[in-house]
């Protein structure tokens, strides 16, 4: 199966099956995408898109963001769940001392403290089956994005290693988020950590949020039934699979 889905103008785009979990289970592929912002969508890159047969598209972006770029495209089911609720201030907050990991891991600590309600509701949606497949994403889909993808794939079992490097396969779409953001500012000095999604970030949030699951029951108050609901629809055994096949 293919992770990465090419688009002429969509970047980040990419397919959230195949990981394996430590109960031995594989992530269904083609149930769970996520993605850069979908208001990039346009021409043939729209027919592609329709092809995948998305009935869910969950936006984690602020609504101003929406208003200002556009959202999804018209079909599938769509869910502004705006859950950064203390906007990013690199001036202020980014300490070169400390690193570029740091601050992003700082930032994904605030939406995991703020966001309760948005990450519980994006958790449900995506457990209820007749929503697959399902398309997160926010404007780059590198940290919002990143922060709820990498909570779904702990609560299925898949190791914390694994949702590091999907996190960090944001890193290769660095170069078309670059140069979207400097064709939209030119001239404008960028700040040194744009675009980047180093492992240790995500390392670091991981750590310090603690473990997902009790994460989940007890800060977001997700029901035990949601988590089963994921496991029953994202996860197939993939030893009876490759027999009945």
């Amino acid at each position: 199966m293919i992770r990465h889905i090419e688009f002429a103008r969509l970047y980040n785009f990419r397919d959230v099956g195949g990981y394996r979990t430590d109960d031995g289970m594989e992530v269904r592929w083609q149930r769970l995408y996520r993605s850069a912002s979908l208001h990039m969508l346009a021409d043939d890159d729209l027919d592609r898109f329709h092809a995948l047969g998305v009935r869910t598209v969950i936006d984690l972006r602020h609504p101003d963001e929406v208003a200002y770029r556009g959202r999804a495209p018209q079909g599938p089911g769509y869910h502004n769940l705006p859950v950064e609720h203390r906007r990013w201030d690199t001036v202020r907050d980014y300490h070169p001392d400390a690193g570029i990991a740091r601050f992003f891991a700082d930032r994904y600590l605030e939406v995991s403290q703020d966001g309760h309600a948005e990450l519980r509701s994006a958790l449900e949606l995506i457990a209820e089956a007749e929503n697959a497949p399902v398309v997160v994403h926010c404007a780059a889909g590198k940290d919002r994005t990143g922060l709820l993808v990498a909570l779904l794939l702990r609560l299925l079992g898949v190791s914390e290693e694994d949702v590091i490097a999907d996190y960090a396969l944001t890193g290769l779409a660095r170069p078309r988020m670059v140069a979207y953001w400097e064709k939209e500012h030119p001239g404008e000095a960028q700040w040194a950590g744009f675009g980047q999604a180093p492992a240790d970030a995500m390392r670091l949030f991981l750590g310090e949020l603690g473990p997902v699951r009790e994460y989940c029951l007890r800060t977001l108050r997700l029901d035990e039934s949601v988590i089963s609901a994921l496991r029953h629809h994202l996860l197939k055994n993939p030893d009876t699979a490759a027999i009945s096949g």
